[in-house]
C-alpha cells in the first residue's frame, strides 16, 4: 500500500502500526471494538487501547476500559487534541503525552545501501530474530545507538530508535534509521511507519518523513509520568 493511500485511511495505518510495534516488542494484540490492542507484558503489564478520531460512544467504551486499571493506557490518533482532552477529563482520564506524533515515509526515497560509520571508535552490529530487525551501535562495550523494525505487509514500522546521551548530537540517530532502512528493505516494503518524540520528530522530517497525526495517551494514573517515553 502507498503512503497516499495509507494516509487517507488512518484507521487502517493504526492497524499496521500496532502490528509492527507489537511485533518489534513481542506484545499480544487483539482487538476493543474496531480498533487495536495491546498487552505492554513487558512494562506496565497491561493493555494499550489505541483508536483514531473515535467517535464520543466509541471512546466512552474505551475509557471505561481503560479506566478500570490506573496502569492501561488509552492512545488516540488525532488532529483535533482539545476535543479529546476535553472528553478525557469527562471519563476521568488524564493526559500523561500530547507531543508524539504519528509520522510515515516513501521507503523509495530511503537509502537502501548499508551505512558506513566514519568514527573508528564505533562499530554496528545488525541482527534479526523473530522477524525484528536490530541495529546496534557499540563503542568498546557500551551501546550509544540503537533501533529495531518490523515489516507489516509492505510496511516497516520502525521503534525504540535510541541514542544514548554521551553519543548525542554526532548523527547517530540517522546512522541507525538507514542501518534498519537497509535491513526492511529484504523485503518488499513501500512505506515507513514510527511513532516519534518531539525529538524524534525534527530528526526524522529531516530524513524525508512527514506527520500524518498527532498522538494522545491517557491514562486514570495520576502519578504524571509520560507513558511516551516506555
Amino acid at each position: 500500500m502507498s503512503p497516499e493511500t495509507m494516509v487517507n485511511d488512518i484507521t487502517g495505518l493504526l492497524e499496521v502500526w500496532v502490528a509492527g510495534w507489537a511485533g518489534c516488542r513481542g506484545y499480544r494484540t487483539s482487538s476493543e471494538g474496531r480498533f487495536p490492542a495491546a498487552f505492554r507484558a513487558d512494562t506496565s503489564g497491561e493493555w494499550e487501547f489505541f483508536a483514531s478520531e473515535p467517535t464520543d460512544a466509541e471512546f466512552a467504551a474505551l475509557a471505561a476500559k481503560t479506566a478500570e486499571v490506573p496502569a492501561r493506557v488509552l492512545t488516540i490518533l488525532t488532529n483535533d487534541l482539545a476535543r479529546y482532552s476535553a472528553l478525557a477529563r469527562q471519563h476521568g482520564l488524564n493526559v500523561t503525552s500530547d507531543s508524539q506524533a504519528m509520522m510515515i515515509v516513501d521507503m523509495e526515497t530511503q537509502d537502501a545501501e548499508d551505512p558506513w560509520l566514519s568514527d573508528d571508535d564505533l562499530a554496528l552490529t545488525t541482527s534479526s530474530q523473530d522477524g525484528v530487525h536490530y541495529a546496534v551501535v557499540r563503542s568498546g562495550e557500551a551501546v550509544a545507538a540503537s533501533g529495531r523494525v518490523y515489516v507489516v505487509g509492505d510496511t516497516a514500522v520502525f521503534d525504540k530508535i535510541i541514542t544514548e546521551p554521551a553519543f548525542q548530537r554526532r548523527g547517530l540517530g540517522s546512522f541507525i534509521m538507514r542501518a534498519l532502512a537497509a535491513q526492511a528493505f529484504e523485503h518488499d516494503v513501500q512505506s515507513g511507519l514510527l511513532l516519534a518524540s518531539l525529538d524524534g520528530q525534527k530528526l526524522y522530517s529531516h530524513l524525508g518523513w512527514t506527520t500524518v497525526s498527532r498522538v494522545l495517551m491517557l491514562s486514570a494514573s495520576h502519578d504524571g509520568s509520560d507513558l511516551s517515553l516506555s
